[in-house]
């Protein structure tokens, strides 16, 4: 995914910036940098944060660099922020997005006179710097970052760094959010509202969908306005967003505990205990909790000091042992019981079928499962939740084929594997069931899960699970 923080202050803005970029590190795990510009112009640092955290790569810029003017971001994906010399002078950019439509773009741009683009390991561009050349076809920078959203199928939010300001743009149809916050001497822009709570800011405002703002330390001036329509990503109060944000105005904390909740009432086991997957699947294990009065627990323990992601690596065996490794048993919670266990979803099936088998090895006498949304049937190609190449990587689709016979039914089919009252659904269920070694397995309805958030249905997207845009 990846995540962003800038400043525009009167005094020098590092610090800010400093711990405002490392409250996002939750939201990616391999690159980190921090653009600043003061009276010696711009200075920028980039680090692999792969095998350590963003704090401990960036200890010496923080202590080096000076500005007033600032944007760091995590990234899980390509090295930035970059720095670019262009006809509209030097600026500084970074990025959160997708973008699908790569090599339409790179082919257009070459004909209009971009002579190179530099690869990366593995041969893809730099979604960042396709980005600055998009924002160069034009003759100012909001005209650039206008077309760019225009331009771009996917998404992309971005924040834009020259001397004189921060031009911070929210994805077309606000898919990822942009938050600003205020304190007397300055501005600062965001993904993750929570980020400048103990930097002394206060909440001023999310941008629209599509809007562009100039933030400056004096103002925070919208220079596009915002459109109607919005498809925000729903999976950042399922999984991504971290507890204590809110997103138009939804907390994520809270909405997990409706998310429980509404789980519960559809339920009819009896386990004797419910349990989270740590950490996302806690909170909406506390909603089931108090919903049903089945005792919460915490039956095994995530062990995080070390521990990197266990989704980041990009084998998949790797991610499986890391992520069978962190979780530690507490035998005594275990042993003989009936455990209900929330997950915020299931993707490949991996890691909680050894989950499973943990809980069976250490004793459990029965393991419900009850993911905290519906059934994972579409890859998303909006917001990067995953850079799987296939959507036969999701075990709803390998059970699929299994069950019609090839990989790609017409939609009409997988309508019907996305129906909760259909007999396809049902028997869907059933085969991950199986594979997987549950004891029961219900998954949270798209209706509820939509009613846990609580805003406009229509300004959600929800494509991963219905394939609707």
């Amino acid at each position: 995914m990846g995540g962003f923080f800038g400043v525009a202050s009167k005094s020098d803005c590092v610090f800010d910036l400093f711990f405002g970029t490392d409250y996002h590190s939750h939201l990616g795990t391999r690159r980190a940098g921090m653009v600043v510009y003061g009276k010696d112009g711009f200075d920028r640092a980039i680090h692999n944060i792969e095998n350590a955290p963003f704090r401990t790569k960036f200890e010496k810029e923080v202590n080096d660099m000076k500005g007033n003017l600032g944007i760091g971001c995590i990234s899980d994906y390509e090295p930035q922020p970059l720095i670019v010399r262009s006809h509209h002078g030097t600026f500084a950019i970074t990025t959160v997005g997708r973008i699908n439509n790569v090599d339409e773009i790179v082919d257009n741009i070459f004909t209009t006179g971009n002579t190179h683009f530099l690869e990366m390991s593995g041969g893809d561009i730099n979604a960042t710097e396709l980005v600055a050349a998009i924002i160069n076809q034009k003759e100012n920078i909001i005209e650039g970052i206008k077309y760019a959203q225009e331009l771009i199928e996917g998404s992309m939010t971005m924040l834009v760094m020259t001397p004189k300001g921060i031009f911070a743009a929210r994805d077309r149809l606000g898919r990822t959010p942009v938050i600003i916050g205020k304190k007397e001497d300055g501005y600062c822009v965001t993904f993750e509202s929570f980020a400048y709570l103990n930097l002394g800011y206060q909440d001023e405002r999310e941008l629209g969908p599509g809007e562009i703002v100039i933030m400056t330390p004096e103002e925070v001036r919208t220079v596009s306005v915002a459109g109607k329509d919005m498809k925000i990503c729903t999976f950042l109060w399922i999984y991504y967003g971290y507890p204590s944000s809110s997103y138009e105005g939804v907390s994520v904390e809270q909405m997990r505990y409706k998310c429980g909740a509404m789980l519960a009432r559809r339920d009819n086991v009896k386990p004797d205990i419910v349990a989270g997957v740590p950490d996302s699947g806690t909170a909406h294990a506390v909603g089931y909790a108090n919903e049903s009065g089945i005792p919460f627990s915490r039956p095994f323990i995530k062990y995080t000091p070390t521990w990197p992601r266990s989704f980041m690596p990009t084998i998949q065996s790797k991610r499986n042992l890391i992520a069978k490794m962190k979780l530690i048993p507490v035998h005594d919670l275990i042993k003989g019981r009936s455990l209900l266990l929330i997950d915020d979803s299931i993707v490949r099936g991996t890691q909680l079928r050894e989950t499973t088998e943990f809980l069976y090895q250490s004793g459990a006498k029965e393991v419900h499962i009850r993911p905290a949304c519906p059934p994972l049937v579409y890859g998303c190609k909006f917001v990067n939740f995953s850079r799987s190449s296939s959507e036969m990587d999701l075990i709803t689709r390998r059970v699929i084929k299994d069950i019609e016979g090839e990989a790609e039914p017409a939609k009409e089919i997988l309508n019907e594997y996305t129906n909760p009252e259909s007999e396809r659904y049902e028997r869907m269920i059933e085969q991950i069931r199986k594979q997987l070694n549950f004891t029961s397995l219900r998954y949270h309805r798209l209706d509820d899960m939509m009613d846990s958030v609580g805003i406009d249905k229509s300004k959600l997207c929800t494509y991963c699970w219905d394939g609707r845009e």
